[in-house]
């Protein structure tokens, strides 16, 4: 390889020649910036592209942003070759996805219900009918598949080459054999990189390293929770029968997915227990690199799959092929700016989904670089949903066996993450165990979901669509926070103390309400960027003139902190804290909290001393606690914040009073059905970052008229300008008690599709089904027009005649919250 040419200068250095680099670089380039430099340390698909089985499906995700990506993944490589001249092997075969049982049907059925809506054409189709598609497959045992007839596989070689091949065309630079060592920075952004062959100097560095990123990353301080791991496939020997143009066939049930292969059979394997790889770092020398087959571990699984498509056991095998694929914490891949380094850019953590989303990705990503915000729901997979402990080697080595293993199972919407767990505890937790509670991952906190009563165990057999045998107990602990009291630990929430002479003027200006009036009051806002848009959806309590509290929720964590953190001046006297371990949280709700409260401390909680938003510290037993009148239950309601410390004094005190007033335990699975049921918001699930404020209904807690402004005044006011809303968050509930909601479900208006479900729960005192669902319409959407309309939410496939309202269904009026 030739001495490579290497510039001092560029305004973006992408690292990394896969398939995520170089549809970076195509995008960057096709965007209008042209000077871009693709620094590839071998040649170009040499880490784990080259060995790639090259599908390209856009069935099977429900999230909106991921299915887009995926459709334009499709199209981009269908007429890259026309563009470039270089071919990208895409051949529209065929997908069909498989259900062998009747869970991975409910599964796929909501899937296809949702994928239809964003504009596939999947088709359930019979057993027979996969027969007549895939004629070598096993179809006696199965219940339907799914088939897109526009999907079907691609030369992952040739895409990156094309990728490639365009971006040059347009005007970047791509050198191979050029190894970057680290990264620049000064002042807290990046300045450019150090290489094999020298500096250069960037305004942008995106870390495209593929399996190399979280040790790239580390070296830069920012933090990529990532981990290789062993994938398989196996290629049998010539195949009578097959065909080129026979489709993809993919079983999760059997492990599997089968397309031809050189005449043969391609049989790809997601196991159920995985085998991470190096989880000390991978090799920086490892290129076009393979790794030796276990045999004697994988048999099990390739036998399974292989009686899928029985003359595969009789065809011999003619290469059984292991490479390493990394994957993440969630499942979900790692992307953004990171919240370490400004201008610092990721893209890597692709969970063996590389190829067939590389597309949509690059163009995410450039679009985000050059302007500086996304244009699509980012919540999900923005690198600063995750934390430092997740890159430690003994998480990395235990989580990836299951998130792995979790490709091929069924999603199960109620399904928590069960390993790499028991680190993170509030200082509740042994007493929570002993009341019963079920634990689940929130973030890595251990939250209690449910509580099992007296008698019975605290564990789940299995899991289901329907109702689990936990709802009623569920029931008891709603009924309990509508009629009753009841206490919910809240630890896990992220807490900042922003303290300092203009810490009130900072964060007035981040907010889109007024949060700097009267000391000892909370304040609901949001925060916005400047295209009007959410960034955050918390609260703010003015503690004191220089002292102010701002609690948002686990997944906006590090998101909120590196956003309050950048948009301090450098001039400003104003300094965020991280409070989240020390104080202890404990929400006291229901129609008697003032009551069992009042029983324990000497401030007098009275409506008119004490009244909705205020927030003051009081006495409780030995302990000194902030306690803010305030509700996301739509109840009377308190939230406590406890010195860690006095946390179990705080907690006994109150069980021991509570015993008279008929206290009970509530979980999360109550907290999600209690605010479903009046409405309130949970950013990074109904609502996201492509929702202006006025459509996600929150134009009550913005004020326009506050002095200074804030950020994205000009574009709400602009919205606001442009008359009444097509695009609007509603209420929905099912009239039927028996169906469950979750998320995705369609929303039909008068037979006519305008919106989906983006998050649900169960409303039992409303009585059924409900959720927070976005809506498009040609028309203005207002109440009159939503009642003018005949409604059916589909789940599942079946329409079920629905309620929308842009009002709470519970209590609209906030007479509960404010008695």
């Amino acid at each position: 390889m030739s001495e490579p040419n290497l510039p001092r200068h560029a305004r973006v250095v992408v690292i990394g020649g896969g398939v995520i680099g170089c549809s970076v670089a195509y995008h960057l380039a096709q965007m209008g910036w042209k000077d871009v430099l693709l620094l590839e340390r071998d040649r170009l698909t040499s880490g784990t592209t080259w060995h790639a089985a090259g599908l390209i499906v856009t069935f099977g995700s429900t999230s909106s942003t991921s299915t887009e990506m995926r459709q334009y993944t499709r199209d981009l490589y269908a007429r890259l070759e026309a563009e470039t001249g270089q071919s990208t092997g895409f051949r529209p075969v065929g997908f069909i996805e498989v259900a062998g049982d009747r869970d991975r049907l409910e599964e796929y059925r909501r899937v296809s219900a949702f994928n239809r809506h964003c504009g596939i054409d999947v088709h359930e189709i019979s057993p027979a009918e996969i027969g007549e598609l895939f004629p070598l497959a096993r179809t006696d045992d199965l219940l339907a598949g799914f088939y897109v007839k526009e999907d079907g596989r691609a030369d992952p070689v040739d895409v990156t080459m094309a990728l490639a091949k365009g971006a040059r065309m347009q005007g970047a630079r791509i050198l191979e054999g050029v190894t970057v060592t680290g990264v620049l920075s000064g002042r807290g952004t990046v300045s450019g990189v150090s290489t094999s062959h020298g500096d250069v100097q960037a305004e942008y560095v995106v870390n495209c390293a593929g399996m190399w990123a979280r040790q790239l990353g580390e070296r830069a301080g920012v933090n990529i929770p990532l981990q290789a791991a062993e994938h398989y496939y196996l290629i049998t020997g010539q195949c009578p029968g097959i065909d080129k143009a026979m489709p993809v066939l993919e079983d999760p049930g059997s492990y599997g997915y089968f397309r031809e292969e050189v005449g043969g059979l391609m049989i790809g394997l997601f196991e159920p227990v995985c085998a991470p790889w190096k989880v000390g770092g991978v090799p920086e020398d490892f290129s076009f690199g393979e790794i030796p087959p276990d045999w004697e571990r994988m048999a099990p699984y390739v036998e399974k799959a292989m009686q899928r498509v029985p003359v595969s056991l009789e065809l011999g095998v003619k290469k059984f092929f292991c490479g390493p694929e990394s994957f993440t914490p969630d499942l979900q891949p790692v992307v953004g700016e990171s919240p370490e380094l400004r201008n610092f850019f990721v893209a890597a953590g692709m969970n063996s989904i590389g190829i067939l989303t590389g597309g949509g990705l690059g163009r995410v990503l450039a679009h985000w670089i050059i302007t500086g915000r996304p244009d699509v729901d980012v919540t999900g997979f923005n690198i600063d949903r995750l934390h430092a402990y997740q890159s430690n080697p003994e998480y990395r080595r235990t989580r990836t066996v299951e998130s792995l293993g979790m490709v091929y199972q069924c999603h199960y919407p109620t399904r928590s993450m069960q390993s790499a767990r028991g680190a993170r505890k509030s200082a509740f937790y042994d007493r929570l165990a002993a009341c019963g509670a079920y634990f689940r991952d929130v973030s890595g906190w251990e939250g209690a979901d449910w509580y099992a009563p007296a008698g019975h165990e605290a564990k789940v057999d299995s899991l289901s669509w329907g109702r689990q045998h936990w709802f009623r107990w569920w029931e008891v602990e709603h009924r309990a926070a509508r009629e009753g009291v009841i206490l919910m630990d809240m630890s896990f929430m992220a807490k900042f103390l922003v303290q300092g002479r203009d810490a009130g003027r900072v964060l007035n200006h981040i907010s889109a309400n007024d949060v700097d009036g009267p000391a000892g009051v909370i304040t609901y806002t949001q925060w916005l960027n400047e295209g009007g848009t959410l960034e955050a959806d918390l609260t703010v309590t003015k503690l004191g003139d220089e002292r102010y509290w701002v609690v948002a929720s686990d997944t906006a964590h590090r998101h909120v902190e590196a956003w309050m953190r950048r948009h301090i001046p450098e001039d400003a006297h104003a300094f965020v804290s991280d409070a989240t371990s020390g104080y202890a949280q404990l929400n006291v709700q229901g129609p008697r909290s003032r009551e069992l409260l009042q029983d324990l401390t000497s401030v007098d909680l009275s409506n008119e001393a004490f009244p909705f938003r205020a927030a003051r510290e009081i006495d409780i037993g030995f302990a000194r606690v902030l306690c803010i009148r305030i509700t996301y239950l739509g109840e009377l309601g308190y939230e406590l914040y406890i010195p860690t410390e006095q946390a179990t004094h705080v907690y006994d005190r109150l069980v021991g009073a509570g015993a008279a007033f008929d206290l009970r335990h509530a979980g999360l699975k109550a907290l999600a059905s209690l605010r479903m049921e009046k409405g309130y918001r949970d950013f990074g699930h109904d609502i996201d970052n492509t929702d202006s404020v006025l459509e996600a209904g929150l134009g009550f807690a913005v004020d326009l008229k506050k002095p200074g402004g804030f950020i994205g005044r000009d574009a709400v006011l602009a919205k606001k300008a442009e008359g009444p809303l097509k695009r609007r968050l509603v209420q929905v509930l099912v009239k039927d008690p028996e169906p469950m909601l979750y998320h995705a479900e369609i929303l039909w208006r008068d037979g006519k599709a305008v919106g989906y479900v983006r998050a649900a729960s169960y409303g039992h005192t409303l009585g059924g089904a409900v959720g927070l669902a976005m809506l498009n319409a040609d028309e203005p959407i207002d109440q009159a027009w939503l009642d003018a309309g005949r409604w059916e939410v589909d789940i599942a496939g079946t329409r079920y005649p629905a309620i929308t309202s842009l009002r709470p269904l519970y209590d609209p009026d906030m007479r509960r919250v404010k008695s």
